[in-house]
């Protein structure tokens, strides 16, 4: 069995008197697509600001590649190889769609020249589709192209793992469709994806692991049909009804 790509012991946050995130471990081995789920609120969003250094940890660990990354500030985990998209998708908005993505190419995919991470930018929008809108302003996207491109911009910068955050948020069905085969092909390149999701049927039709949060503490990690049963799981999250269907 191969090391694990990342490992989060006892990772702890709070905000005030409130425990954004508690007591929370876990190992991501390499090449898994794994599902982050839990109810609004259970610290989510926090567990991944964590990982990518936009907050400091009060107490435990992270370890990415073997290497302590706990203090690690943003541009640090990007230049690691620790990438991500945001549930709210803010692209430069004046900046051509092509300049989106080579900035990220430029600064954190360790392109070699600008022209270099030109060709990787462009090489990313045709992966994700949206290369025939490379010259188009970003603000003149529609939300399913500024998903893409959000997707494209972390591609750039070459991750080993890419932390998705509700990339199917506010999508019709076919994007949604459109959007887990793009996630399968990221995944097929070898990079470990994590993925934040209320879409139950995105999450049991895409994920390997499941990690369940709850009030900002693990409750629960296996196979979604592992999770998908757990007492623990379906009163907190699931509800009995949609447990009964996944387990059918």
């Amino acid at each position: 069995m191969s090391a694990p790509l990342l490992q989060v012991q006892g990772l702890t946050k709070r905000f005030g008197g409130v425990a954004a995130v508690n007591q929370v471990s876990f190992d991501l081995a390499p090449g898994r697509i794994v599902g982050l789920i839990g109810p609004n609120g259970a610290g989510k969003t926090t567990l991944v600001n964590l990982i990518t250094g936009v907050h400091r940890a009060d107490s435990g660990s992270l370890q990415f590649e073997g290497r302590d990354v706990t203090q690690q500030r943003p541009f640090e985990a990007a230049c690691r190889g620790l990438s991500r998209t945001f549930q709210i998708v803010q692209p430069f908005p004046r900046m051509s769609v092509l300049d989106n993505v080579t900035a990220g190419a430029l600064f954190a995919g360790k392109a070699a020249s600008p022209a270099q991470a030109r060709a990787d930018a462009m090489a990313q929008l045709r992966f994700v589709g949206l290369q025939a809108l490379a010259d188009r302003p970003a603000a003149s996207l529609t939300l399913p192209s500024r998903k893409r491109l959000e997707l494209a911009k972390s591609l750039a910068m070459r991750p080993r793992l890419l932390l998705l955050d509700e990339v199917n948020a506010g999508l019709n069905s076919a994007e949604i469709g459109a959007a887990i085969e793009l996630i399968r092909a990221i995944a097929a390149q070898g990079i470990t994806v994590l993925l934040i999701e209320h879409l139950m049927k995105v999450v049991f039709s895409l994920c390997d692991d499941l990690l369940v949060l709850h009030h900002g503490e693990l409750i629960a990690q296996g196979s979604p049909q592992a999770v998908a049963a757990d007492p623990k799981v379906i009163e907190a999250y699931l509800g009995t009804k949609y447990a009964e269907r996944m387990r059918a």
